[in-house]
């Protein structure tokens, strides 16, 4: 006899009543099968991020984060922390820590979840096995799930006749029949068994993805899959779907590795009878070969970055813009202005290059827009850290911070900029081709005029006086030389700090003299004093400089 499974387009089975189990007749087979997503629009935005804690942040688990995070105060919505640590092998407390530090530091505080807790808790998937197991078994009563009590080798063995076919790897439906008695034998003999979800033969799933517009699969490339293994642990799939419903989630924002997962996931919802929150897959971050950023690229965790002196709203400004932009050329924002801005509707689908140079360039900026007294702090401390100076702020921290900032894109960076200060490379210097014009542009004249003025005392008067001083005195020296603009300055960069380049001279010299009187420099800092310059300049010998620019050992030595 033929029945008909009620309603439209509910397709016909032909059942043998003698010879079908009593399961069989509660599983629907449809021709059509789609799910759309059914939030509420007057419901309150929840999103959330739900990290592994198997490893540490990476820059793309960040980058979801943020979108999330962008996304709930944009709409005045809930972020949501969700720990996911059911590989039990793989998680660890430590890496979860490192995670919710990484996030901390960001700035992407959560509204609820681990530490602060929240009214759909617990927000450790560990923590929730005994719902997942009381959804599973909804599900085999209803008969949208069946044990399931084949091998591992038998289900090797289907997926080796599959390939020998050139079909899907699908599960061949061995217990989707089973009589209650075959089921009945085989729990009384301990055989271990697993919970597998019911699969419609025919049909295909459409959704309408925030950023990739509408995806589909068809339902006969999946087969029935596992919800919950034979040690009684729930499946990835499985617990994402109880999670994001019961926790009331509207938009699940993650990363297009899982578009995949999308299909199982409906499948669930729709036999719970939960409703379908949107969805939103953003697009991998590739590395510069276009392939999948990973660690042989270099850096890819939130707290590498953070090691080598990143700051937070770098980060968080560089990862926002990593797919996603406000329709301007503005590429600088504060995450206030993020949150302001931000639109999943401006979300590109494609894959965005992940650029250390641009993300290196952007922390400069956002390093130098700091107000004065932060960054002296930042800075300083960082001096004091390294061993390059006694003492973390005063007026020398803070006069060379502002000198030396043009050219310090990462807090790490200072470091060799106030070495480059205090070093006098002169010996280097006269003997580089690139000095060979100043050298021949009567150098030995200036360098004696310059022990001159150091010897009667003239010039460390005008650098006691400071800035005024040192122009008063700068200018006085160059109508007595005869000489001005670049004749006058480059001669003088390399008499006075060894080099043919650098930050502005002035400023330079009078940190340097400063530095000298203060005792405020490390012994171990490499530190040149004036008085040490002008005794190594006292050692030049000029003459076989211009002919062969020779070793000068005896200069360099007295600064040894």
């Amino acid at each position: 006899m033929a029945a008909l499974v009620a309603g439209t387009p509910w397709m016909r089975i032909r059942v043998i009543p003698e010879l079908a189990p009593p399961l069989l007749f509660r599983r629907h087979f449809r021709r059509n099968f789609s799910v759309r997503a059914s939030v509420d629009a007057n419901a309150p935005v929840r999103v959330r991020f739900a990290p592994s804690p198997t490893g540490n942040l990476h820059v793309g688990g960040a980058r979801t984060a943020l979108f999330n995070y962008l996304f709930a105060r944009s709409k005045r919505g809930k972020f949501v922390l969700r720990i996911e640590d059911t590989d039990l092998e793989r998680s660890t407390r430590e890496s979860e820590e490192a995670v919710l530090r990484d996030l901390a530091w960001l700035g992407l505080d959560w509204d609820e979840g681990p530490g602060i807790g929240g009214d759909y808790g617990p927000y450790r998937q560990s923590e929730r096995n005994s719902m997942y197991k009381q959804y599973a078994e909804k599900l085999l009563e209803s008969g949208q799930v069946y044990r399931c009590f084949c091998s591992s080798e038998e289900l090797e063995k289907m997926k080796e006749i599959a390939e020998l076919k050139k079909l899907p790897p699908v599960y061949s439906g061995k217990w989707a029949t089973a009589t209650d008695e075959e089921v009945q034998e085989e729990l009384a003999k301990g055989t271990p068994y697993t919970y597998r979800f019911r699969v419609p033969q025919e049909g295909s799933l459409k959704i309408n993805d925030l950023i990739r517009g509408e995806v589909s699969w068809k339902l006969d490339t999946l087969g029935d899959f596992v919800i919950m293994r034979s040690n009684g642990q729930p499946v990835y799939n499985f617990c994402v779907t109880v999670d994001d419903a019961t926790m009331a989630i509207s938009h699940v924002i993650r990363a297009e590795e899982h578009l995949p997962n999308t299909l199982r996931q409906a499948l669930i919802y729709k036999a719970l009878g939960f409703p379908m929150p949107s969805f939103a897959h953003v697009s991998l971050i590739l590395a510069p070969d276009r392939s999948k950023l990973s660690k042989r690229h270099g850096a890819t965790s939130v707290g590498q970055f953070r090691d080598m002196g990143y700051l937070p709203q770098a980060m968080v400004n560089y990862l926002a813009l990593l797919g996603w932009g406000d329709g301007t050329e503005n590429e600088f924002f504060t995450i206030d202005q993020l949150v302001e801005k931000f639109s999943i509707g401006r979300v590109n689908k494609s894959g965005a290059v992940f650029d250390s140079t641009k993300l290196r360039w952007m922390n400069g900026q956002h390093l130098r827009a700091l107000p004065s007294e932060e960054l002296s702090k930042l800075i300083g401390e960082r001096w004091k850290s390294t061993g390059l100076l006694t003492e973390s702020e005063g007026p020398f921290v803070d006069e060379a911070v502002q000198l030396l900032k043009d050219g310090i894109d990462l807090v790490t960076d200072s470091d060799a900029a106030l070495s480059n200060l205090l070093s006098y490379p002169l010996h280097d210097t006269l003997k580089s081709p690139e000095s060979k014009p100043t050298v021949e542009d009567k150098l030995s004249e200036v360098s004696a005029s310059i022990l001159a003025a150091y010897d009667s005392g003239e010039l460390f008067g005008a650098l006691e006086e400071g800035h005024a001083g040192w122009q008063k005195w700068v200018k006085g020296f160059g109508k007595t030389l005869k000489r001005k603009g670049k004749s006058l300055f480059m001669p003088l960069r390399v008499l006075l700090t060894g080099k043919l380049h650098g930050p502005d001279m002035g400023s330079s010299v009078i940190l340097i003299y400063k530095a000298g009187n203060h005792g405020i420099v490390s012994p171990q800092a490499g530190f040149v004093t004036l008085k040490e310059r002008f005794e190594m300049l006292r050692q030049v010998d000029w003459e076989a400089l211009k002919q062969d620019h020779p070793a000068l050992e005896s200069a360099a030595s007295v600064s040894n």
